[in-house]
């Protein structure tokens, strides 16, 4: 049976890229504030970018600003991504960001309207509340989620950097570090990954060293300040893989976004060729 990331995987191979778009219609870039206008921003972002990109990663929060217009334009964007799945010949993961986290009867409700009313593939979650909050999602098998493990912006480590003593241990750890073998030992369906933020390269290298075979999904390249060729020889498996890079603005706010998508695809391409001189 395929798995998220097996699936994540062949979409990797097929595009030859570790590039996740981002598509995030803030207002500010709009030429209208109305869900129409975030609808034709994220189409013609996907119709440029989606050879190149190993998945997209749509922002809930930049459509449900508009109400329910602006839930129906997101599920109209996951339908055009599928549709240009279709036209490409492969499918493209479709990462929903959106930060979930709650006990486990409203996570079901949370579950069911990513995976079977939106059609997502992949959503983020907050692991905060435990394992109960993540099992609904767990539960879809062929979905996958990405826990929120070490974020990329300058207050997590106002909690995400205090020290834990597991049950069990004797010796603390980085709540990062616990956060990330939680969800080793919750990845039995190979469906968890972590989100592990480029702009702390030293922790990516300590959380990878912790758990080797997981996927990152590593937001903060570019605009805040993460360097690509740095998160990449930190976060990177063995294999060449097991890292997604999500970039919206240097994309979206580009003269030519596809352009711009190609050029970040190739950087990655060539620093993983100087990686393996």
């Amino acid at each position: 049976m395929e798995t998220f990331f097996s699936f994540l995987e062949k979409r990797v191979d097929d595009c030859s890229s570790l590039l996740c778009v981002g598509l995030d219609p803030h207002i500010s870039d709009l030429p209208s504030p109305t869900a129409a206008s975030a609808l034709k921003f994220s189409l013609n972002l996907v119709q440029q970018t989606a050879r190149y990109a190993a998945a997209f990663k749509p922002n809930v929060a930049f459509f449900e600003v508009f109400g329910a217009e602006g839930w129906t334009a997101l599920k109209e964007v996951i339908e055009a991504i599928n549709a240009e799945s279709d036209r490409l010949g492969s499918r493209i993961p479709i990462i929903l960001d959106a930060k979930r986290g709650d006990i486990s009867s409203t996570a079901e409700a949370y579950a069911q309207a990513a995976f079977e009313h939106l059609g997502a593939d992949c959503i983020t979650l907050n692991p905060y509340l435990g394992k109960d909050s993540v099992e609904p999602f767990l539960g879809y098998s062929q979905k996958g989620v990405f826990l929120l493990c070490k974020t990329s912006n300058a207050g997590s480590m106002d909690v995400q950097n205090l020290l834990v003593m597991p049950m069990g241990s004797d010796m603390p750890m980085p709540l990062y570090i616990y956060i990330a073998k939680l969800a080793q030992q919750w990845n039995e369906k190979n469906n968890v990954g972590l989100v592990v933020g480029a702009t702390h390269p030293q922790i990516m290298e300590m959380i990878r060293a912790a758990v080797p075979d997981l996927w990152f999904l590593s937001p903060g390249v570019g605009a805040q300040g993460g360097e690509l060729e740095v998160t990449l020889k930190a976060g990177l498996r063995a294999d060449g893989k097991g890292i997604l890079l999500p970039i919206s603005r240097a994309i979206s706010r580009a003269d030519n976004p596809g352009k711009a998508a190609a050029e970040i695809r190739d950087e990655i391409l060539r620093v993983k060729r100087e990686m393996k001189k």
